[in-house]
C-alpha cells in the first residue's frame, strides 16, 4: 500500500534546504542571487571576464576527481561571477534588465532579442571596454549579433 506525502517537507511552502552545513574549514561563499535569464544574459561578458579562473578549475577538475579538491578554485569562480554581475548592473542596469527580461519572455533564445542584445552590448562597451565574444565564432565572419538584418535564410512568404 502506497502513502500519500505532500511535493514539499513539512507544513510550508518553502523548498527544501540541506541542513547539513559546509565544515568549517571551508570559507562560505554567498551564491550569485540571480536566474537563468540574467545569467544568459550576462554569459559571454562573465565567460571572458572570468576566463583566467574558470580555466583554474577545469583544469583541477580534470587533474583530480575529488570535488572537494577543487572548493578554492570554485569559490573564485564563484566571486568573480559575483563581481562581474556587480559591474553589469552599477554600469547598464536599464538594458541588461532589458535583455533578460526580453530573454525571459522568449523562452530563453538570444535570435528573438538581437535588439535590446545590441543596445547591452553598446552600453557594456561604451562604459566598460567590455565586448562581446562567442568561443569557437569564425573569425573571418561578421558575428551573429553585430549583423544590422540577422536572419538565418531566405523568408517565405
Amino acid at each position: 500500500m502506497t502513502t500519500y506525502r505532500p511535493p514539499h517537507y513539512g507544513n510550508t511552502q518553502e523548498p527544501l534546504v540541506d541542513p547539513a552545513e559546509l565544515p568549517n574549514h571551508i570559507p562560505k561563499v554567498k551564491e550569485l542571487g540571480v536566474t537563468s535569464a540574467p545569467l544568459k544574459s550576462a554569459s559571454f561578458f562573465m565567460g571572458s571576464f572570468c576566463k583566467p579562473f574558470t580555466e583554474d578549475f577545469m583544469l583541477c577538475k580534470a587533474e583530480d576527481g575529488n570535488p572537494e579538491h577543487c572548493l578554492k578554485e570554485g569559490r573564485r569562480v564563484t566571486r568573480c561571477a559575483q563581481d562581474a554581475i556587480a559591474k553589469i548592473k552599477s554600469s547598464c542596469l536599464e538594458e541588461f534588465n532589458s535583455h533578460w527580461q526580453c530573454l525571459e519572455m522568449n523562452n530563453q533564445k538570444f535570435e528573438y532579442c538581437r535588439k535590446p542584445e545590441k543596445t547591452f552590448n553598446g552600453c557594456l562597451y561604451d562604459k566598460l571596454q567590455w565586448k562581446k565574444e562567442i568561443p569557437g565564432a569564425p573569425v573571418d565572419q561578421e558575428p551573429i549579433h553585430e549583423k544590422k538584418s540577422p536572419i538565418y535564410g531566405r523568408i517565405q512568404r
